[in-house]
């Protein structure tokens, strides 16, 4: 897929060393234990690698006129395979309700279609109601749910291409 993408509204690109405390405030928002700022940056060095390896990857968003960063958007492994990866994406708080996550979603679904893959799938959590809407915006179908101990009901969501 392409590691830099464009909409009216929105950059995408592959991530940079120094967008390893944006990264760790939006991890924050989840209100999860973060893990340190060098450890973030190993995290960064880590996924450039494999998205070279594996030729998905997920990709910062940022606003264009603003150029502030809101979030992240793109392609994973996940639960999945390479073959057919996940969608995933995650913003800040203050960033959602305004149509970034559909936006930057649907640049993604392009670049996924570009690569000529069959099927997208994208997992969430059963309680995420803002990303089944993102999600049934840009084609996607419920498909089944399985548990996890630890996160509950995870709801699988499919899209051919």
């Amino acid at each position: 897929m392409a590691f830099q993408l464009k909409t009216e509204r929105l950059d995408l690109n592959m991530w940079e060393e120094s967008d390893s405390p944006w990264i760790r405030k939006l991890v924050g928002e989840r209100g999860v234990d973060m893990s340190t700022l060098e450890a973030t940056r190993s995290s960064i060095i880590e996924m450039r690698k494999k998205a070279v390896e594996n030729g998905i990857s997920l990709l910062t968003i940022r606003r264009r006129d603003e150029g502030d960063f809101i979030g992240y958007c793109g392609l994973i492994i996940g639960r999945s395979t390479l073959e057919e990866p996940e969608i995933a994406y995650e913003l800040f708080r203050s960033a959602h309700g305004k149509g970034y996550a559909t936006e930057a979603a649907s640049a993604v679904l392009d670049a996924a279609i570009a690569t000529g893959r069959h099927r997208l799938w994208s997992t969430v959590g059963a309680w995420n109601v803002a990303s089944f809407r993102v999600l049934e915006k840009i084609g996607f179908k419920r498909h089944h749910s399985t548990w996890e101990d630890e996160k509950g009901e995870i709801v699988w969501n499919v899209r051919d291409l």
